[in-house]
């Protein structure tokens, strides 16, 4: 399994995630071989409501204001980095580990 890679911003952590939408249930999947963190919504990518769901559910997982996050690259896309202000990259890596599969 490759690293999950977050590097250290000026004033916070940033990292990528590659978003899979219209997922049953909303979930941190795993890493992906680039190093991104594979993460299931439940939202369709129109209208932003994608976006605001993985916002909220980054702020939730990681214990931060939702306006603490900011989709920095990729808000149209899959692909998205990431940019969390006040935080620091070992917290992030700690608090962002991959949900356990149901039994």
């Amino acid at each position: 399994m490759r690293k999950f890679q977050i590097t250290e911003a000026q004033s916070g952590a940033a990292f990528t995630v590659r978003v899979v939408t219209r997922a049953r249930r909303r979930e941190i999947v795993g890493i992906n071989e680039d190093g991104s963190l594979k993460i299931r919504l439940t939202s369709a990518p129109a209208e932003n409501k994608a976006n605001e769901e993985l916002v909220e559910f980054l702020a939730d997982r990681l214990g931060v204001a939702k306006s603490r996050i900011e989709i920095v690259a990729g808000a149209a896309g899959r692909e998205k980095l990431i940019s969390v202000d006040g935080i620091s990259p070992d917290t992030v890596n700690r608090r962002l580990k991959p949900d356990k599969p149901e039994a």
